[in-house]
């Protein structure tokens, strides 16, 4: 790609080049490895702070606030703004709080800068996905398959790699390594992304007419609470899962831990087919279907062998990937009007899903064990799992 500033209006090939679907995902892995590499390392967390479980999950994952936040309002004012400095500077910024967490004094601190992580990432998360539309990038299965199959690698590599750095440095100087990440990124945009000419700065009305309009479209509502019940149930199980697989009779090491992490590693083969199994069978099906994997992970995750909890997390890995991907690309197909205010609002609920799970399933796992977490995370992705199978093929798709 050049450094060329192009009208927004030019489209790039149908076609994706393997460089150019290696680049999109490298960039999705930069923009949120920090979201859940954390997850790793929150039992040792947990001891520095000398907090509970369900303290430190709920501070870990308020990054997710911030993420709610800024997805529901990057959009009202990034129309006059250039893509790939928006982008680039998105990534600089959260390299601020990111390295200020090595020295976080207490978990408020923490938390605080949790949420503004997530006001960054969602910002350069957001860009980039109405960047890559503009260029009509993002409406083929190839692009949104390589973007989420990045941000599925930072799942997996963030954890392994969190978890290996902070068996070096300790876990709070970890986000040091974190932070050079975030800067690396930066550099990866501005190096890379072509720039597009800023659109015509649209009134703030027409942004809260499009949220009241998209909230009444009943297919939406309820493809933003499936994508709420997805990340409630996914943070429910991997904020907490650590802290069993530490504990006997597994008694893992922080660096056996983040190996376990490698249950996303099949994620990242099945995510991309997503759009293929949806052309093919419809959208109800695909995410009922993939949802129902995860339920019988779920299962697994309770039995006392350490190869069927892991099972069990490749499984629910696997499915609620999967799941994500169906419904984001279902928004885009189903919205009327303004596509990015239909996707800002999903993303909001998908976000705003992860603290609830955080929060919920934490209360549930303190108070009365690892089965009663389950249990609560059965529940959502079953609901999430019965309405998924309710969404319907958008005509003329």
């Amino acid at each position: 790609m050049t450094d060329i500033a192009r009208p927004a209006m030019v489209h790039e090939p149908a076609g994706l080049s393997a460089y150019r679907s290696l680049l999109i995902a490298v960039i999705g892995f930069l923009t949120l490895v920090d979201l859940f590499a954390t997850q790793a390392i929150l039992p040792s967390l947990a001891a520095s702070y000398g907090v509970k479980p369900a303290e430190i999950g709920l501070a870990a994952n308020a990054s997710t606030l911030g993420m709610a936040i800024s997805g529901l309002f990057v959009g009202v004012f990034s129309a006059n703004i250039e893509r790939k400095r928006a982008i680039a500077l998105s990534l600089l910024f959260l390299s601020v709080p990111t390295a200020l967490l090595a020295f976080a004094p207490n978990l408020t601190v923490f938390a605080v800068l949790r949420v503004i992580q997530g006001l960054f990432m969602a910002a350069a998360f957001t860009l980039t996905l109405t960047h890559l539309a503009e260029r009509c990038e993002v409406r083929t299965a190839h692009a949104l398959a390589a973007y989420v199959t990045g941000v599925v690698a930072s799942n997996l590599i963030g954890r392994l790699t969190a978890a290996f750095v902070a068996s070096l440095v300790g876990a709070e100087h970890s986000f040091l390594f974190f932070a050079l990440l975030n800067l690396a990124g930066a550099a990866l945009v501005s190096a890379t992304l072509d720039r597009n000419a800023p659109e015509p700065m649209q009134r703030m009305g027409r942004f809260w007419n499009a949220w009241t309009e998209h909230l009444s479209d009943p297919a939406l509502r309820q493809t933003f609470a499936v994508g709420f019940l997805i990340l409630f149930g996914f943070i429910g199980v991997f904020t907490y899962v650590g802290f069993v697989l530490m504990r006997p009779p597994h008694a893992l090491s922080m660096t056996a831990l983040g190996l376990v992490f490698l249950v996303f590693l099949p994620s990242m083969v099945t995510t991309p087919m997503a759009g293929s199994v949806v052309r093919s069978t419809g959208p109800g099906p695909a995410a009922a279907g993939s949802l129902a994997i995860a339920l019988v992970g779920l299962l697994l995750l309770l039995l006392p062998s350490l190869h069927a909890v892991i099972g069990g997390l490749t499984l629910v890995g696997i499915g609620t990937f999967f799941a994500q991907a169906v419904a984001t690309g279902h928004v885009g197909r189903i919205a009327k009007g303004d596509k990015a205010a239909a996707s800002g609002l999903y993303l909001s609920s998908y976000y705003c899903g992860g603290l609830a799970g955080a929060a919920v399933i934490g209360q549930l796992f303190d108070r009365l064990g690892w089965t009663a977490a389950i249990a609560g995370v059965f529940a959502a992705l079953a609901l999430a799992a019965f309405l998924g199978a309710k969404l319907v093929r958008a005509e003329g798709v």
